[in-house]
């Protein structure tokens, strides 16, 4: 998709995000969103153009890190619990308590019979949540092994993008198959009528963005909120005069 056109649609659809979250804030909803995806697939820069314009104390991302060695003992979702919304806010997840059908599950990082409990549990889990009130919507961010290398081609040359390339992504390059599998087997489990995924072809990133948020504008129901006109008021400025410059430290104007 060619930027012009890009922006253009971008525009627009940051203005309905923006009637979204006023909706959610006012009636109190409560929205969960993970996404999830193959490395190099955009799920950050999805993110990112959703809460671009939008306000951080109602739209918040959760990214968590590996887990502490507390964590590691706890019920597995207890960490992931602690981040869901409270009425009026919208949580997004870059990646969730999948992990554990992921790169836990390909890399080693749980057995076999946490892993199999995870499948067995997560449905349950997530209808919990949907009882409680919770607007649930699921992606997975799907890319092709091409462009998946030509992005990572790109993260090792270009300076701005090099810290998005770990010691996991090399490993995970020697587990592609598994990592394949891991997914199918995801799917088969938790892919289901109350909590289905939905599959963002994301070759093309401008398109997958804009193509994922409208179909997440689409999923839940919010309207537009009326404001009253807005008079500023006048300034009552007391003769008040600011210090003179000089007696205050500016950066130097290197831009501009």
């Amino acid at each position: 998709m060619k930027k012009t056109k890009y922006v253009k649609h971008l525009a627009k659809i940051q203005i309905e995000l923006a009637h979204l979250q006023e909706s959610v804030q006012k009636t109190g909803q409560k929205v969960v969103v993970l996404f999830e995806g193959r490395d190099a697939a955009g799920k950050g820069g999805a993110i990112k153009t959703i809460t671009a314009k939008l306000n951080p104390r109602v739209v918040r991302i959760v990214a968590l890190t590996k887990p502490t060695e507390r964590e590691t003992t706890q019920w597995y979702f207890q960490r992931y619990v602690a981040h869901l919304p409270a009425a009026g806010e919208i949580v997004l997840f870059d990646r969730s308590w999948y992990n554990r059908a992921g790169v836990e599950k390909v890399m080693g990082f749980c057995t076999e019979k946490e892993y199999q409990e995870f499948l067995s549990t997560c449905p349950a889990f997530e209808d919990t949540l949907i009882k409680s009130g919770i607007t649930l919507i699921k992606y997975w961010f799907s890319v092709s092994d091409e462009e998946q290398e030509k992005r990572f081609s790109e993260r090792l040359t270009n300076p701005r993008k090099r810290w998005k390339f770990s010691d996991m992504d090399l490993a995970s390059r020697t587990k592609w198959v598994e990592y394949s599998q891991a997914k199918d087997a995801m799917f088969e489990h938790t892919d289901t009528d109350h909590s289905p995924w939905f599959v963002v072809d994301a070759d093309d990133k401008k398109a997958a963005r804009l193509n994922c948020i409208a179909h997440l504008l689409s999923q839940i129901d919010y309207h537009l909120i009326k404001h009253a006109p807005i008079t500023l008021p006048d300034i009552d400025r007391k003769n008040y005069q600011r210090p003179p410059h000089k007696q205050q430290r500016h950066i130097p104007q290197r831009f501009g």
